[in-house]
């Protein structure tokens, strides 16, 4: 059986939200259609933290949170049935499909939003909306509120301050439930099967994009969305860019490959890197980097712990990173000077991992204020995805040595999803070989 998210679970979590928002109103809209070329459109993909209120997978919708409103808590605007267009882009559920689906207490056409909204603003505190990418709507929005702002001092209510929904619904969203952990574990279960592919596939002669192919291949067959993100599929020094995503090149012998792909499975997504000898054999730089960025690695995954600070996690990873690369003579110096001063950028220039779920880059806060980071609960879900990028034309800080010619061209990064337990990481894409050994034929 598939995992699903429930109806009563999406219901859930508009009551934890109501709950938050006491006398305010939230706001929140569907993604935009976008246009691929012409009159071509991508497939759509829904906004998340409308989907995630909601479970509704269609364009041109809006839904409104009002608890203090006397009938209608839950409201959606939504674009009614027309057969004539349903003909061409699909079935829609209408007004009266998405209240009897969704649970909405009452449903509009979104060509009404002007019309019936201020009723459920104008008894608020507060309007919680974040003002995104859509300008038309982010008009529309401000446009009520000063609607409201105005009226005042007349009736002596009315929402006075309007506020980033971000900051209710993204704690929400950080810890995952039971039903979201089955849909993570889905995708990265599909994306550990592409990437065990992926490593059967290569070999020198082929291509980057016959490799991407032989990934999305299975993202797909198996009931994947696709792609999380853009495949990236990088041999030798192409994997020093860390977005490469042309894929066009050939696969050489004496290279390492560098596989960063993930599945996106009901809207929540696997994210791993594996980097390998195209030929099965490591040299003996491409074996000694390696090995730094696995043990960093796994330095890193140990510290993946519920009460640890987020930051811990990246900070192990480069203690690990600073010792080998000062071993090697890459990095000189006093090791704390280096890191505090950020002397091995040129090697190392991201973050150890990010949030995962609905988003790849998922929703959560980092950081709870400039000096307080986000402590580590179980059910959040993070990537560990250390790396050494050594380009071709790297330019170490001043002071830092030259880099020997037989460094440069080498980039490697190892990733992995792990979720926070309260008895320590539990890492969802094992599946897949990191280990020399299991690399190495």
């Amino acid at each position: 059986m598939h995992p699903v998210v429930s109806s009563a679970e999406y219901r859930q979590r508009r009551d934890r939200l109501m709950a938050k928002l006491g006398q305010g109103t939230a706001i929140f809209a569907s993604a935009p259609q976008a246009v691929m070329h012409n009159d071509v459109e991508y497939v759509f993909r829904q906004d998340s933290d409308f989907y995630y209120l909601t479970g509704f997978n269609e364009p041109e919708a809006i839904a409104v949170f009002a608890p203090h409103h006397e009938e209608h808590q839950f409201v959606l605007f939504v674009q009614p049935k027309d057969p004539a267009k349903e003909t061409w882009t699909g079935i829609r559920y209408g007004v009266e499909g998405v209240q009897s689906t969704f649970g909405a207490d009452i449903a509009y056409p979104i060509g009404e939003l002007d019309e019936h909204l201020p009723k459920y603003l104008e008894k608020a505190d507060k309007i919680h909306y974040h003002l995104g990418r859509d300008e038309a709507l982010n008009k529309t929005i401000l446009h009520h509120w000063q609607r409201q702002l105005a009226a005042y001092p007349r009736q002596g209510y009315g929402p006075q301050a309007l506020v980033n929904s971000h900051g209710l619904v993204h704690p929400l969203r950080q810890v995952k439930s039971e039903s979201e952990l089955a849909l993570l574990r889905r995708a990265c279960d599909l994306s550990a099967i592409a990437h065990q592919r992926a490593m059967e596939f290569a070999r020198p002669g082929h291509y980057e994009y016959q490799v991407q192919a032989e990934l999305e291949i299975i993202f797909r067959r198996e009931g994947g969305l696709g792609p999380a993100y853009p495949s990236i599929v990088a041999t030798g020094k192409n994997a020093c860019i860390l977005h490469y995503i042309n894929n066009d090149c050939p696969l050489t012998d004496g290279d390492l490959l560098l596989i960063d792909a993930g599945c996106s499975y009901g809207y929540y997504n696997g994210d791993i890197t594996r980097t390998f000898p195209v030929n099965g054999k490591f040299s003996p730089e491409q074996r000694t980097l390696y090995e730094i960025v696995l043990n960093a690695q796994e330095a890193a995954i140990a510290a993946v712990q519920a009460g640890n600070p987020y930051h811990q996690y990246h900070d192990a990873a480069v203690s690990v990173i600073v010792d080998g690369l000062m071993d090697l003579g890459l990095l000189t110096g006093d090791k704390e000077e280096i890191i505090k001063e950020e002397k091995y950028k040129p090697f190392y220039m991201h973050r150890t991992g990010h949030w995962l779920g609905l988003d790849v880059h998922d929703a959560g806060n980092y950081k709870q204020d400039k000096d307080t980071w986000t402590v580590l609960k179980p059910g959040q879900v993070l990537t560990v995805e250390p790396g050494i990028y050594i380009a071709p034309d790297i330019k170490p800080v001043e002071g830092q040595p030259e880099v020997p010619e037989q460094w440069r061209g080498i980039g490697i990064r190892i990733e992995d999803d792990v979720l926070v337990t309260a008895q320590g990481p539990d890492v969802l894409t094992s599946a897949v070989p990191k280990a020399i050994a299991g690399l190495e034929h």
